[in-house]
């Protein structure tokens, strides 16, 4: 199979080849340690060694939830909130071959009027649910579960309900651990060495993208065959040092902003998640890159102009997806003037590609620099490949720059503030 690949043409003007070799030069030590960290680094680097959040008795009893949920739920209900959902909800949005069982997402927001829709959505169908917390502690996915328990319990019984619920949380007997077992839930391992943002190769994901009939083995073996390569690539050739080097470069020359750019619509989840992952990570201590992303070439007609034209400090990072997976001829319309005749023949995956081509070309001639990562298709293989290279790029990126990429001191901030006005009674 066929890896990634990172195309740095585009933004040599700004950063040459050279000035990437000797920052990596700089370091090497330092990066070669990234590459290996040892046990002592590794408090959240859990995630680092794929099979070592999922071993195969997990991935089996993964397996085998997820087909009971399939044979027997109209309606699944993902709730969590974050990292909790972000990854899977990429995998599902872009990859569900048919829609079955409907997922619905919750805990994700504090609106009644969404949470009344989807109250509405489920009544009187076979629902069956996940809720996910590292720490249960977080208001929106935990009060959700409140409504949505006590949903389910009065429209199964408690007992059947219980059998319909699955809570993934910290092993380490967490309250949403001993709430499971009070209730006689089943219950999923949240890596205490993980964090919600890179958790989506653990049960966290794993177990709704099982649900939505997306392989999680090509998933985790994507995953795993891009660990070997960055295990195996000469330094100067490894793409998540390249790729997190040549960010740290730029904003050094002062491109704040990464607009990660995608021809794709399936994406805008994976995007999502993506914008979480490097804006939680790095922004801190009144630094980091601004992670925003655009679905193009729908978004070329509203941000397009800001980026050719506008404050020279946004720089892109563009997926290309190389097999799209569909094509569409365009059909000759004779006798009908439409002036679209030049098109007669030609097939919308053609209009796609050129169009990024076109996209790319302007925008780097406009000063903006850019990156391509090249994806030979959309695919659970090569999903796996992207969500383990970015987070081990993020982690490259994010120590270079000198912060925690692990913490989230901002995100707690809000929280504090939240329950500070709630009026929460401390646990005892």
């Amino acid at each position: 199979m066929k890896p990634l690949t990172l195309d740095y043409s585009n933004m040599l003007a700004h950063v040459t080849e050279k000035d990437l070799e000797a920052a990596i030069a700089g370091q090497r030590t330092r990066l070669e340690g990234l590459l290996d960290p040892p046990a002592a680094q590794s408090e959240m680097l859990g995630w680092v060694n794929v099979d070592g959040c999922t071993g195969a008795a997990l991935v089996s009893r993964i397996t085998e939830t997820a087909r009971e949920i399939r044979e027997n739920a109209e309606v699944f209900l993902l709730i969590g909130v974050g990292g909790s959902n972000q990854g899977a909800r990429a995998v599902i949005k872009a990859l569900q071959p048919d829609g079955i069982p409907e997922i619905l997402y919750a805990g994700n927001n504090l609106s009644p009027r969404y949470l009344e829709r989807i109250l509405a959505q489920i009544r009187g169908r076979s629902v069956y649910a996940n809720v996910i917390a590292k720490n249960f502690a977080t208001l929106e996915p935990g009060i959700c579960f409140r409504i949505i328990r006590q949903f389910m319990e009065a429209a199964y019984g408690k007992e059947a309900a219980a059998a319909r619920i699955i809570a993934t949380g910290s092993p380490d007997g967490s309250s949403l651990e001993r709430l499971a077992s009070a209730k006689g839930y089943r219950f999923l391992p949240f890596p205490p060495d993980v964090g919600g943002r890179f958790s989506v190769l653990s049960a966290v994901g794993l177990l709704p993208i099982a649900v939505s009939g997306v392989p999680i083995q090509e998933l985790l073996q994507g995953a795993r065959d891009m660990a070997r390569l960055l295990k195996t690539q000469p330094l100067t050739e490894n793409i998540a040092v390249r790729y997190g080097v040549a960010r740290n470069l730029l904003l050094a020359k002062r491109f704040r902003l990464e607009i990660l750019a995608y021809f794709e619509p399936l994406l805008k989840y994976f995007a999502k998640w993506w914008v979480q992952l490097f804006g939680e990570s790095e922004g801190k201590d009144g630094t980091g890159i601004f992670p925003a992303a655009c679905s193009f070439s729908e978004d070329l007609h509203a941000l397009g102009q800001y980026i050719q034209d506008g404050r020279k400090m946004i720089f892109e990072t563009f997926i290309n997806l190389e097999e799209p997976g569909a094509r569409l001829p365009i059909p000759a319309d004779h006798g009908t003037a439409d002036g679209f005749d030049y098109l007669d023949g030609k097939d919308f995956t053609d209009l796609n590609k050129i169009a990024f081509e076109a996209t790319v070309r302007a925008h780097v001639a406009g000063g903006v620099p850019a990156l391509i990562l090249n994806v030979p298709a959309l695919t659970p293989y090569y999903l796996g490949q992207l969500f383990y290279f970015f987070e081990y790029a993020c982690y490259i990126s994010a120590t270079i720059l000198g912060v925690n990429p692990f913490d989230q001191p901002g995100v707690e901030a809000y929280k504090t503030h939240m329950f500070s006005q709630l009026k929460r009674k401390n646990n005892p």
